[in-house]
């Protein structure tokens, strides 16, 4: 393949924020690799975005070892990629003692350990191409208060950590490093939590958005230098708001 195109992998593409990260993606890269466990959504995907980039369906659950480890190959084979969105992810809602812990530490699998290994395969080939991108997708919920979300909250937290240190340590090679931190968007994604008590009619109108806005906040960031992104004015008070709760604490 060569050096010229420009390639983007996108984990957690068969919907939400995944999928329209690649429609939006395929505007402006020459090859887009969408990961995801449902290769029937992975085919929609493809059929819907044929003609405006060369699209790569790979069927890998990253909660898994061999998930990861057939994304990092795809990564080496199809690559190198211009930029990596670690978008993957799983919720639930319920306090930590009442949840199976098997869950909990799937979810840690897939937040934290599938993102790190996709970083690490990623930046030695973005160091040779002299940059790259790397969105990794946090969550609202990492910089506020998190009652009946401890693992999902603290795992989200840790990739605002790792980006602003990784964004740190990459000073100079031109890769630049986003965690996106979404508030309430209208996806699947809070399908399953119905089933654990959650209602949507709960959220105000005003904090919720599509993910389009997201993708295009997300997107329209890089450049700017700015490590965490917040969508949405409404999510950025709120975002304020709980860490200035956090820093009150120290006193």
């Amino acid at each position: 393949m060569p050096d010229s195109k420009t390639i983007a992998l996108v984990t957690g593409a068969s919907a939400g924020l995944g999928a329209e990260f690649c429609r939006q993606l395929a505007a402006r890269c020459d090859v887009v690799i969408g990961v995801a466990r449902r290769q029937d959504r992975l085919d929609a995907l493809a059929a819907e975005i044929a003609g405006s980039a060369e699209f790569h369906a790979l069927q890998a659950d990253l909660a898994t070892v061999e998930g990861v480890s057939r994304t990092m190959e795809a990564l080496r084979q199809r690559g190198p990629v211009t930029m990596l969105v670690n978008n993957a992810g799983v919720g639930s809602m319920g306090e930590f003692d009442s949840l199976a812990i098997e869950s909990q530490r799937a979810m840690v699998s897939l937040h934290v350990d599938a993102t790190m290994s996709l970083c690490r395969a990623a930046i030695p080939f973005m160091r040779e191409q002299g940059g790259g991108e790397i969105v990794n997708v946090s969550s609202l919920g990492s910089l506020v208060e998190g009652k009946g979300m401890a693992v999902y909250g603290a795992t989200k937290a840790f990739l605002n950590y790792f980006s602003l240190a990784l964004q740190a340590e990459l000073a100079g090679t031109g890769i630049e490093v986003q965690a996106l931190c979404p508030g309430f968007t209208r996806t699947e994604f809070h399908d399953a939590m119905v089933s654990e008590g959650f209602d949507r009619d709960w959220i105000p109108e005003s904090m919720w958005q599509t993910a389009e806005q997201v993708v295009e906040v997300s997107l329209a960031a890089l450049g700017s230098g700015r490590v965490i992104v917040v969508p949405g004015a409404a999510n950025c008070a709120m975002a304020k708001s709980g860490l200035e709760q956090q820093l009150a604490l120290l006193d």
